[in-house]
């Protein structure tokens, strides 16, 4: 079995949900993802660090360091870092808060980012690009130079567009259509 058709199993055993749902969006849908409840688990992230480091090296990006919004991308950004460990040159992971601590060093990037990283955003599932687009103002604004974006799941429904509207390039390890076909 590829590593593709481990996250689509993992994906459909564990975060794939179906019912009706108003998603982050406000858009409403018949089936909702939370893709925490694969990357949060050992499989999940034994099988994402790998399959996500494959995919950001075969698109050419040459990167420090991966990350996006917390929560969602956190646990793939670390897993992408500790596959990296196997697979040198290594990559650090960072945490982009939606707003900067007001406290302590007042940052709203976390971890070992650096001014100048070149950068892959990392996304759980994509639905309108917004929280992309959020990691990838935050980062820019920090110094940092982004590569292009990485989601687990796309949803397809514009956000990967959107994104790329704004200039980046966009990967996904798994899309909506492939996750309704089963």
């Amino acid at each position: 079995m590829t590593e593709h058709q481990q996250l689509i199993d993992l994906l459909l055993a564990r975060s794939v949900k179906r019912g009706a749902f108003t998603l982050a969006s406000g858009q409403t849908s018949d089936i909702y993802i939370d893709v925490r409840l694969t990357s949060m688990s050992p499989e999940g992230l034994s099988t994402l660090g790998p399959l996500a480091l494959g995919a950001i090296r075969n698109r050419g990006w040459r990167v420090d360091s991966v990350g996006g919004m917390t929560l969602g991308a956190d646990p793939i950004s670390y897993a992408i870092s500790y596959a990296s460990n196997f697979a040198p040159p290594l990559l650090r992971a960072f945490t982009v808060r939606k707003e900067a601590k007001v406290h302590g060093t007042g940052k709203q990037i976390e971890g070992p980012f650096r001014k100048q990283d070149s950068v892959v955003i990392i996304e759980d599932v994509i639905t309108t690009g917004a929280s992309a687009l959020q990691a990838i103002d935050a980062v820019m604004k920090e110094g940092g130079k982004i590569a292009g974006v990485l989601a687990v799941v796309d949803r397809e429904d514009g956000g990967k567009q959107r994104i790329a509207e704004r200039g980046f390039d966009v990967i996904s390890l798994a899309t909506l259509s492939e996750l309704r076909m089963r």
